[in-house]
C-alpha cells in the first residue's frame, strides 16, 4: 500500500475487504480513499453475508457493472484460478482502470491481479495502511490483529497473522 499520504485515484473492490472490515469494526479505514467500485456481483455477494457495509454513507462505494469486453488474458486465468464471478467483474473493471488498486482477500484472484499487472492489496494491508496514515494506533491496530480470527471471517494461515503482529510490534509504524 502507498507509503505516502496521497490518495490512490480509484480501488476496485472484492467482497472479502469489505465483509472482513465490517466484522472487525474498521469499515471507516476505507473512507479516505477518494472511489471505491464495487462490482454488481461483489455487491450482492456483500449484500447476502454483510448487508451492513452499505450502511456506511461516508465511505465512498459506487456499485457498478463491468460491460467491455473481456480480454483473452483474463479469459484464460479465470480458467487458471478458477475465479468466482465476482473476482472476476473486479478484475475486469482493474484492467479496464489501470492506475486502481484492487483490494481482494482471495487466495486465487490475487496471483491472476498479479499476473495481469493489477496492483493487490487487502484486509490486512488495509490494517497496516491505518497505522501509517494514523487512522489507528499501533497498538489498536496490534488487538485487532491478536483477535482477528475470533472477530473476522478472514482465512488466514496462523504462522503468517503472527508474523505480521511481529513486524507490526518490531516496527512501531
Amino acid at each position: 500500500m502507498e507509503k505516502t499520504d496521497s490518495k490512490p485515484s480509484l480501488v476496485i473492490c472484492d467482497a472479502g475487504p469489505l465483509i472482513h472490515l465490517d466484522e472487525l469494526g474498521c469499515l471507516d479505514l476505507l473512507t479516505d480513499f477518494k472511489s471505491i467500485i464495487v462490482p454488481d456481483t461483489v455487491c450482492t455477494e456483500v449484500e447476502r453475508h454483510r448487508p451492513s457495509v452499505f450502511s456506511h454513507p461516508q465511505i465512498p462505494l459506487s456499485r457498478t457493472n463491468a460491460t467491455d469486453p473481456v480480454p483473452p488474458e483474463l479469459s484464460a486465468l479465470t480458467k487458471i484460478f478458477t475465479l468466482h464471478a465476482g473476482e472476476w467483474e473486479a478484475l475486469r473493471l482493474a484492467l479496464k482502470f489501470s492506475d486502481s488498486i484492487f483490494l481482494t482477500d482471495d487466495t486465487a484472484a490475487r496471483p491472476a491481479a498479479g499476473n495481469l499487472g493489477i496492483r493487490t492489496h487487502g484486509t490486512i494491508g488495509i490494517l497496516l495502511r491505518a497505522i501509517r496514515r494514523k487512522q489507528r494506533t499501533t497498538d489498536g491496530i496490534l488487538q485487532i490483529l491478536q483477535s482477528l480470527s475470533e472477530r473476522s471471517t478472514l482465512h488466514i494461515k496462523r504462522s503468517l497473522l503472527e508474523s505480521v503482529i511481529s513486524q507490526v510490534r518490531g516496527a512501531k509504524m
